[in-house]
């Protein structure tokens, strides 16, 4: 399976879209102004006790306060709280942690016996503003690296469980107990299996010299303070998800080109010269497809290519998403039990890329159709779980119960894709919306091939506005008409003719009687 990244800048932000075998999976989008990403360190100041919650609100800079819970301090939160003061108060002049650690707090503690308003206390964008709601944050302060993950205040090394090979991780466990600096612990990533000593030793310095900057911006600072950002998303993006699937970057831009070019440099140099600098006359992700996906992607109503379609609904608490078959129709040589399974297994991998792509978090629940086979429910949520296995986002699935629901909580830490999908009515006067007209002529063929499997017709007359009938009509270049492609595919005559009484966006297809084919 090959992995693309297309990356399209613009002065406003940067939007990035992952492609699976040219299917997009993934769509992340970064103001140029986001000061409050995951990742970025701040030194904050606490405003407001809430014993009540367990909790308090910390000033960072955001409009809103932003939300720590007592949970989220850490149980190293003394020497985090004595370094920062120690830091800007100009008693330590060393970035070092080489000092006596304060005790760890306790688990089932009070946030009013920890913290006391105005003081100041370093923290992380652990979930950026969603809604109405300020930051969420920790006390627990890490910096992800490549390989490697380090931990101030910390001096066990763990070891991601996905490296199941002992031998191997042995040798990365003493590897890095060899090259820590005193004081810190790390976490080894599950792409650090099989690296070299250099690949591992030059994450760490890079890791330990962002730390050494984070010190010196600490140093004589004011709450509330960016002490250490986060490397931008297209960085974070790669450090990632890069691996040896990843066969082409597309960047529309110079500068970011450079910028991605360095990077990968320092990460993975082996794999330089598969940034591309697009150039083309129109957009670039119009011209890999992507612009058309997006539109067929997101919206209330998705439909696959066999016609089986999602219903997606966005509540307060929840996501809902029903399940139908629609034009699909019922396959003769299979029961019906067999086909709802069919059906079933197609949505689910649909499910998943859709939870990635539109990046849902919280409680979701697929209303699947109902499957009287214990084995084949079993086998439904196997399958859930494996679709799920390439979504980096932490989540759970439950077996389905008894109504045929499968209940996902998925983590959330940034605002959910939102795309709007629909557009203003052309014959509306501005005030109506319709769905996307870059769908306009697949809804046409999806039905087309819905006919040519139910009915038996030699010849079918499509009747639709004369725009419409022009466009399907128009040779393009050396290539066949729409229509001629679809006779082909079809295997029957097709004509299109233009009504002119007809809306921009009707159409209707008539049978070789002469009469309206209801669909």
């Amino acid at each position: 399976m090959s992995v693309e990244l297309i990356i399209d800048s613009s002065p406003q932000e940067v939007t990035i879209a992952i492609l699976h075998s040219g299917k997009l999976v993934e769509l992340h989008k970064e103001k140029s102004n986001n000061n409050f990403s995951v990742g970025d360190i701040y030194l904050g100041k606490v405003k407001k006790i809430m014993p009540g919650l367990n909790a308090t609100f910390v000033n960072v800079g955001y409009e809103k306060d932003a939300f720590l819970h007592y949970l989220d301090l850490g149980s190293k939160f003394k020497s985090f709280a004595k370094y920062t003061r120690g830091v800007t108060g100009g008693k330590f002049n060393r970035s070092s942690l080489d000092f006596k650690l304060e005790p760890e707090i306790e688990k089932t503690g009070k946030i009013e016996n920890t913290l006391k308003s105005n003081q100041n206390i370093l923290v992380q964008i652990a979930k950026e503003p969603i809604s109405t709601k300020g930051p969420r944050l920790s006390s627990e302060i890490s910096l992800a690296g490549r390989y490697l993950v380090l931990v101030p205040f910390s001096d066990k090394v763990s070891i991601s469980q996905k490296i199941k090979n002992s031998a191997e991780k042995e040798r990365l466990r003493r590897l890095i107990e060899s090259i820590k600096p005193k004081g810190f612990g790390v976490i080894i990533r599950t792409v650090a299996q099989d690296k070299k000593v250099a690949d591992l030793h030059a994450d760490m310095t890079s890791l330990t010299d962002r730390w050494e900057l984070c010190y010196k911006k600490l140093r004589n600072a004011h709450a509330p303070k960016k002490v250490l950002g986060e490397i931008n998303r297209t960085s974070a993006l790669l450090r990632d998800v890069l691996n040896k699937d990843f066969s082409n970057i597309h960047v529309n831009d110079e500068a970011l080109f450079n910028e991605v070019k360095l990077y990968l440099q320092e990460i993975a140099p082996d794999k330089e010269g598969i940034v591309k600098l697009f150039k083309g006359n129109v957009s670039i992700f119009e011209n890999f497809g992507i612009e058309k996906q997006i539109k067929t992607s997101f919206g209330k109503n998705v439909t696959l290519k066999t016609g089986v379609y999602l219903i997606i609904e966005h509540t307060e608490a929840l996501h809902v998403i029903d399940v139908n078959s629609g034009q699909r129709g019922k396959k003769k040589d299979k029961t019906q039990e067999e086909n709802a399974l069919e059906v079933n297994l197609e949505a689910a991998e649909e499910v998943a890329r859709q939870l990635r792509l539109r990046d849902m978090g919280g409680i979701i629940v697929v209303d699947f159709i109902d499957l009287k086979e214990a084995k084949n429910r079993k086998l439904l949520h196997e399958k859930m779980k494996e679709f799920m296995k390439a979504d980096r986002a932490k989540h759970n699935i439950l077996p389905p119960s008894k109504f045929g629901l499968i209940q996902i909580t998925r983590q959330r830490v940034r605002p959910e894709m939102d795309i709007k999908t629909s557009e203003k009515c052309p014959s509306c006067n501005g005030d109506g919306e319709v769905f996307s007209t870059i769908l306009l002529v697949d809804e046409i063929e999806s039905n087309l091939r819905y006919l040519s499997k139910q009915r038996k017709d030699k010849k079918v007359r499509i009747n639709t506005h004369p725009y419409l009938e022009a466009f399907i009509n128009k040779k393009t270049g050396l290539f066949h008409s729409l229509r001629k492609e679809w006779q082909k595919k079809y295997s029957r005559t097709i004509e299109v003719f233009p009504t002119t009484s007809y809306a921009l966006l009707e159409y209707h297809f008539i049978d070789g009687k002469g009469e309206k084919i209801h669909l």
